[in-house]
């Protein structure tokens, strides 16, 4: 079997290394752009590391205007920020989002590259700026992958995939999750469970490597996302998520996701989903759509979760599907996507955006047609 995989070079999981990042960084870089969000601001969140670095003596530019799903006036922005403060290194603080704009400020800000020249797979010419990456939630595992998902202007989600994006460092401090309501603990922690599910059956890219990674990463998350919600203090809990999605990142970045995916982006480009809600919404219509051609491969994840179930390959397939459908439920993660403000009428508009989503559905079990994908929404409409 011949394979590669690839990750950042360092890795520092550490309760409360948050606090100490002047110091982690201060070997990389002098005048970092801080990228993050009002509402890490909000919390309070960033407070400690912003204080470490300034205690530190760093020139700070703290670019606070991140959106969700990155819409690209806002990348463009903060790349034009971060070139009049003359900014030698990048520090990405918080969700996906933050952290995919970090990723995208790195590669621009000391190029002549435009964003839109570097959409696709491997289109990053020259080198980036130091990258450290920090995540405040426990789901996207970006701060291990080199993917960047940006919203065009015509609300198009398109990805900038490159080695270049890979961070020089991730901190991970699960202290820095605790504050998370449990809508956002449900619906992350579900984003990073189908990280691993769609890495493990991933049809081209599967790795030993990879899948050693997803099932840990499955077993850490299934067996933790109930309890993080129940009791959102529970550091052992927040500590094992935060893993979860960091493996389940590892995964995925070298065994890429699928129709679960492509078929959320859409509900994230028009209806403004969270990306982990809509990735909730359509796990369970996608486990049984797939479970065909991928039975066997349930399975095994089937015994991961807990499914117990004997019989064929099929039989413990469902029984996955059951099992995860329970353990979403159990979050109280909205379930139907009349609940996200989807009508009948959209979903013609949803199915016809996610056929288009090759770069995804390639990588899936069993190819989805947009007959599929309209019958899949309505599965759970």
């Amino acid at each position: 079997m011949n394979f590669t995989f690839d990750t950042v070079p360092q890795i520092i999981f550490e309760t409360g290394a948050g606090a100490r990042l002047g110091e982690i960084v201060k070997q990389r870089m002098a005048r970092p752009c801080v990228v993050t969000d009002k509402g890490v601001i909000a919390a309070g969140l960033i407070d400690d590391a912003l204080k470490s670095l300034k205690d530190a003596g760093f020139d700070v530019l703290l670019f606070d205007d991140v959106a969700a799903d990155p819409p690209a006036p806002v990348v463009k922005r903060a790349v034009e920020e971060a070139r009049k403060h003359k900014a030698d290194g990048v520090i990405g603080f918080g969700g996906g989002s933050s952290m995919d704009t970090a990723k995208i400020i790195a590669v621009l800000m000391n190029s002549h590259q435009t964003l839109e020249e570097i959409y696709g797979l491997e289109m990053v010419t020259g080198a980036r700026a130091p990258l450290v990456l920090a995540p405040t939630t426990a789901g996207t595992g970006s701060e291990v992958t080199n993917i960047s998902v940006i919203t065009t202007e015509d609300e198009q989600k398109i990805g900038v995939l490159a080695r270049q994006l890979y961070a020089d460092i991730a901190v991970l401090d699960a202290s820095l999750t605790l504050s998370m309501p449990r809508e956002v603990t449900s619906a992350t922690g579900i984003d990073a469970m189908v990280h691993a599910i769609e890495a493990y059956t991933s049809k081209l890219k599967k790795n030993p490597y990879s899948d050693a990674l997803a099932k840990e990463a499955l077993r850490l998350l299934s067996s933790n996302i109930v309890r993080a919600c129940e009791h959102p203090d529970d550091i052992k809990a927040r500590e094992a998520m935060l893993l979860g999605a960091m493996l389940a990142g590892q995964a995925f970045s070298n065994a890429p996701v699928a129709a679960v995916h492509a078929l959320a982006y859409p509900l994230g480009v028009h209806f403004h989903v969270p990306h982990g809600l809509a990735n909730a919404l359509m796990l369970a219509p996608v486990l049984r759509f797939n479970a065909p051609a991928a039975a066997a491969l349930y399975a095994e994840l089937g015994d991961v979760v807990g499914a117990n179930d004997t019989g064929d390959f099929q039989t413990r397939a469902d029984a996955f599907a059951t099992k995860m459908t329970e353990i979403c439920a159990a979050t109280g993660v909205k379930s139907r996507l009349s609940e996200v403000g989807v009508s009948h009428n959209a979903l013609p508009r949803l199915a016809e955006d996610a056929a288009k989503i090759e770069r995804l559905l390639k990588n899936n079990p069993r190819p989805v047609t947009y007959d599929d994908a309209l019958r899949l929404y309505g599965e759970v409409l």
